[in-house]
């Protein structure tokens, strides 16, 4: 599952992506290509339950991330971009709203709102165009033929263009199953999740006025916001310790860093849910689909615990914290045996039973 990060010139995008994945960008490497990394996922749980159990191995669950090149004339007039973007699971596009004197804005000034609503256009009209070449094509054909499903087809892109003309975003439409296959293949940019992160000064990090601004328009468009400030996950990230870490932190009055919530809102926008297996030999985090049942989340640990899926152990992560051992839980009852239909939540800890 792969996360695009997009942007217009001097966002920050390179910071970021650099910090996240701890992939080293130099200037050849991010001309006109993309550039793909992965990211660990932040996730304090994780933490918790590495310090509970002192395990000889702790395995974090990881993202695919892919710096594609900047939004620019040179890139949208050559449509290569938007070619990357469609091979994309998910699109985290980052907007500048930082004032630096030393970084030139592409468009004159900060305006982090116009930026955003000026790629979110371009989006859009990759789609429409798209649409209409189609519908010309579909027209064609079946003036020739009358074929049933061109003619299906045909009712459905101009269901899509319709949308797409109110500038809305196609991942708002409900589709059929049918309808999903019909257009599977084509290369959608606005059917996928998207993530906003606003690159922001560190006095701006709780800039409810800001935020606010953007989800008005994000909600109603089914997309995720946040503040970041590339400037200050820079400094975190040079802090050699995690104590280090956690009292900056503090003193800065944020609870968690924001490429933890970024993370976790890249997750969101694929479907994903976290679960951990954990022990004194290893404790590890997995990705599964949302409303995945046992045996599929056991399979992503191993395809021979799927195949011979008996049963999984279950307890909840805030269970474990609350009463701080197993043998306390198993003392509570709240060790749960779940069968094959059990669905997933996130945060489970799991223990497969199998056989094959």
């Amino acid at each position: 599952m792969k996360v695009g990060i997009i942007g217009l010139p001097q966002t920050g995008k390179k910071t970021l992506f650099q910090i996240l994945t701890g992939h080293e960008i130099t200037e050849s490497s991010k001309a006109f290509k993309p550039v793909p990394g992965s990211a660990d996922i932040l996730d304090s749980r994780f933490n918790k339950l590495v310090e509970m159990y002192e395990p000889k191995k702790n395995v974090r669950a990881r993202i695919e991330l892919v710096l594609l090149p900047k939004m620019e004339a040179e890139t949208i007039a050559k449509g290569e971009i938007f070619k990357d973007i469609a091979d994309m699971d998910a699109i985290c596009h980052i907007v500048r709203s930082f004032e630096d004197d030393a970084i030139y804005h592409a468009q004159g000034s900060v305006d982090a709102l116009r930026d955003f609503e000026m790629v979110n256009a371009e989006l859009v009209m990759h789609d429409q165009m798209f649409v209409e070449k189609r519908i010309e094509r579909l027209e064609a054909m079946v003036k020739k033929i009358k074929d049933e499903d061109q003619l299906k087809e045909l009712v459905l892109m101009n269901k899509l263009k319709d949308r797409l003309e109110e500038e809305k975003p196609l991942r708002l439409i409900e589709l059929t199953d049918d309808e999903e296959k019909m257009i599977r293949s084509y290369p959608f940019i606005t059917r996928k999740k998207l993530v906003i992160a606003v690159n922001v000064s560190e006095d701006d990090l709780e800039n409810k006025t800001l935020l606010s601004l953007f989800k008005e328009n994000c909600e109603t468009n089914d997309i995720e916001v946040m503040l970041v400030s590339a400037k200050v996950e820079s400094e975190i990230a040079m802090l050699d310790t995690q104590e280090e870490k956690d009292e900056f932190l503090e003193d800065l009055g944020i609870k968690e860093t924001a490429l933890e919530s970024l993370t976790k809102l890249c997750l969101k926008s694929l479907n994903l849910i976290s679960f951990f297996t954990v022990g004194k030999d290893e404790v590890r985090q997995w990705l599964v689909k949302k409303e995945a049942k046992a045996p599929t989340a056991a399979g992503v640990i191993h395809s021979d615990l799927e195949r011979g899926f008996i049963r999984a152990e279950v307890f909840k992560y805030h269970e474990l914290i609350a009463s701080g051992s197993e043998a306390e839980l198993k003392k509570n009852g709240q060790i749960y045996v779940q069968g094959k239909d059990y669905i997933v939540e996130d945060g489970d800890i799991l223990n497969i039973r199998f056989s094959v």
